[in-house]
Formats: C-alpha cells, structure tokens, sequence
C-alpha cells in the first residue's frame, strides 16, 4: 500500500531542517574503512574490527554527553536523560557487523541514523519527557556462527549464556570464546536481557533491501510485518576414493547428493503453493577437496524464510525428509539439524501508525511493505513495541560490495525516523 502526502504537507523545518547529510556520509565513510582487505567491507561478528567500530559509535556518543556503555553481550547503548518523569524510553539503532564482502550500508545506516539524531537533539536542545536511548548492537549477521540478530537475542532474552558454546564458525570457534576473545563475558550474557518496563518503543532504520521503493520512486517505507528465518545444516557422508579408480556405479558421491539437495530446495521455494518462501544454499564445504577425489563429505546451509510461521516450519521439514530421500537413493548418510528458528513477527500497528503520521508530516509519500530479510527489531520486538523503517537500495543489492543508498536518500529517512521519535516521546500509544 503506497499513501501519498496531503497537499500542502509541511516540508523539514525546526529539527528536522538540522538532519545533515554530510555528517551522516562521515559517519558511514568511517564505518566502511574498517575492515578486512579484499573486496566490500567485511567486519564480522565478534571480531576485533566490529568492536572497534562500536568503539567509534561510542566516543560520539559520549562527546554529545551520553552515557554509553557495553552489556555482555556486546551492545553499546546511550543515553539520553529524559526532561519529565517518563521513565519508559524511546530508542533507535541498527548493527554495525557485515558478511564476508558485503556492504557498508546495512546495518550501518541504522547506526548513523542513530548517531545523526543524537547530535540534532543535543544540538538544538530539544526537549523531551523520555529517555532516549541509541543501540549498536553485536553480531546481526548470521554468517559466521550461523545464527543471526545474537546481541539483540540476548538483549530480548532468547540466547542465554548457556547457548554460547554451541554456536561455533568454519574455523571452529565458539560464539563464546569469540566474544572472550574481544574483551566480552559470555558467561554473563544473561545480565544483557532488557526489562520490557523500561522501553516506550524502539524504532529500527535500515535499508530496504529490495527494489520496491525505488522502482516506486519513494524515500520511505513502513513495515508492517518480517519474515521468519529456519536455518539448517547438513551433512552428507559418501565415500572418499579416486575419481578414475572408482566406477560410477560404485560410487557414493557427497557432492552429487549435496547438488541434488540445492536443486531440489531451489524447486520447492518454487512450488506456487509455498509463494513467498525463499529458499538458499549459501554455503557449502566440500571434503576433502581434491580435483582427483571423489568427494567424501559435504557439508551446506539451508536458510529457508517466510512470513508464514507455519509455512515456513513446513517446508524446512520437507526439505530434511527430501534430502534424506535423495541421500538413501546413492547410498550416503545425510544428517539434518536445525541451527536457527526465528518466527515471522507482526509489528505493532500503532508504532507504524507514528512513522507513517512522520512521513505524512514531511510531505513524504510512503509504502507500507513487508521485510523479507531478518532484523534486530524482530528480535526485540518480542519483548518491546518495535518499528522498521525502510530508505531505498540501489538496484535492490544487499550483502554484495555493490551495495549502496545515497546519502540524498539517507536524510529523509532519518528526518522521518526524528519525528517518529518525537511523536511516540510524546504519546502514550
């Protein structure tokens, strides 16, 4: 649903004329220069390079005069003290960690956007009754431990510290000990779960992700649902053996049970009774990796999404009872388990209904839309009121080195996102 602006709406004025877009380009440039060498930005989760970036959202922060600081988990909150005697705050943040060669806008833009806010309130000292508090959270991303959105599960309550060592990466690592490593206490993670009391509503920009508002030639859009996430990891074990020595019918063949499985997950998302499921392969190792070596294990990722929950859960099922089926048919063991389950979540209509009154004031025409990609919001949202919204992608690229929103196109997102602030610091729903 698009809703175009009244005529005559007001155009930015009193704070939201203060949105600067050079800062916000500052912001983002600084960002992107940390990371790994190669190509895009890569800065991944609980590494040493995303800590150093919450550590550049945390000296702006505190030169404004917040109180920053860093949970267990690997958040860095600031805050703003209210003016009034509202103790439920309002808030606003994204994550700062990318994939491997990805982008420095998603997740990125939401923190600027943050720290962008944070400077026009203090600058222009605008009063307000709430605290306000700006969020950097840790290890969004899912690609390195494969499970996403972890500081904001752990700030919503849904990774506990007990969780920790059972996540670990390609090279072996545990979440736990990575996190150790940076300087954090995963054994005390628990201690990083919010108090829903203590939260009026939080309100997430990112970018959309997709091409839907720029092929609408819109600035904004509002989320009104996201989509659910069930992650799994399989493994097939054939047998290793010389790939001239050993004739076709005598083989067990890993890698070929493996490309059966990709093909097949890629036709069910296609099935027209599950449209809006989306199913990837987006990472597989083969053992042991030799040109001349009939593969002997196989081990890939299956991420299957919807906005469905029940759709969702569905087809990950048939997917592992397909997979066995392909495995049995080649004589080679397949082992399926579930590393991630995130439902779809519905967000708060009366939060959107803030965003969307913000637009509407901005003169701004926006689109009502749901998310396809998983967030901190949908996290959070399970324990607090929570909103998301969208500023346009180039060409829809998303987790690519192409990535890119102009900063043109940034700074009505955030001027928005100021005024949804203000509307809810200043209303009871």
């Amino acid at each position: 649903m698009t809703t175009a602006a009244a005529p005559g709406a007001s155009r930015p004025a009193g704070p939201d004329a203060e949105v600067d877009g050079g800062r916000i380009a500052a912001h983002l440039a600084r960002f992107a220069a940390l990371s790994e060498p190669g190509p895009g930005c890569t800065r991944l989760a609980f590494s040493p390079l995303e800590r150093r970036a919450h550590a550049v959202f945390a000296r702006h922060m505190a030169g404004l005069g917040l109180a920053v600081g860093t949970d267990h988990a690997g958040n860095t909150l600031a805050e703003l003290p209210g003016d009034g005697d509202a103790s439920a705050a309002v808030g606003t943040g994204s994550h700062l960690d990318t994939v491997p060669s990805g982008g420095g806008y998603d997740g990125i833009v939401g923190v600027a956007a943050a720290m962008e806010v944070a400077e026009v309130i203090v600058r222009a000292g605008i009063r307000h009754r709430r605290p306000w508090r700006f969020v950097a959270f840790a290890a969004e991303e899912g690609a390195r431990f494969g499970q996403a959105c972890n500081g904001s599960r752990m700030a919503a309550g849904l990774t506990s510290a007990a969780d920790l060592p059972g996540f670990t990466d390609r090279d072996g690592v545990t979440m736990a000990d990575a996190m150790a490593a940076v300087g954090l206490r995963p054994d005390l993670a628990d201690r990083s779960r919010w108090r829903p009391e203590e939260w009026h509503a939080f309100v997430e920009l990112h970018i959309e992700q997709g091409e839907v508002l720029r092929s609408r030639g819109l600035d904004v859009g509002v989320v009104d649902v996201i989509s659910g996430s069930t992650r799994l990891r399989v493994r097939a074990t054939g047998r290793a053996t010389h790939s001239g020595g050993t004739p076709m019918h005598l083989r067990r063949d890993a890698m070929v049970v493996a490309a059966e499985c990709v093909v097949r997950g890629d036709a069910v998302a296609r099935d027209p009774a599950r449209q809006g499921a989306r199913v990837t392969v987006g990472r597989l190792t083969v053992e042991p990796g030799s040109i001349t070596t009939i593969p002997g294990e196989v081990e890939f990722f299956v991420d299957v999404r919807d906005v469905d929950p029940e759709r969702q859960r569905a087809t990950a099922r048939l997917l592992a009872r397909e997979f066995a089926e392909l495995a049995a048919a080649r004589d080679v063991e397949l082992v399926t388990e579930v590393i991630a389950d995130t439902p779809p979540v519905v967000l708060p209509g009366w939060v959107a209904d803030h965003t969307r009154a913000a637009a509407d004031g901005l003169g701004l025409p926006h689109h009502v839309l749901p998310s396809g990609a998983s967030h901190d919001i949908q996290q959070i949202g399970h324990i607090i009121p929570a909103g998301l919204l969208f500023v346009p992608s180039e060409a829809g690229l998303s987790h690519s080195p192409d990535e890119f929103t102009p900063t043109e196109q940034i700074v009505p997102g955030v001027r928005v996102l100021l005024r949804t602030l203000l509307r809810l610091d200043g209303a009871d729903r």
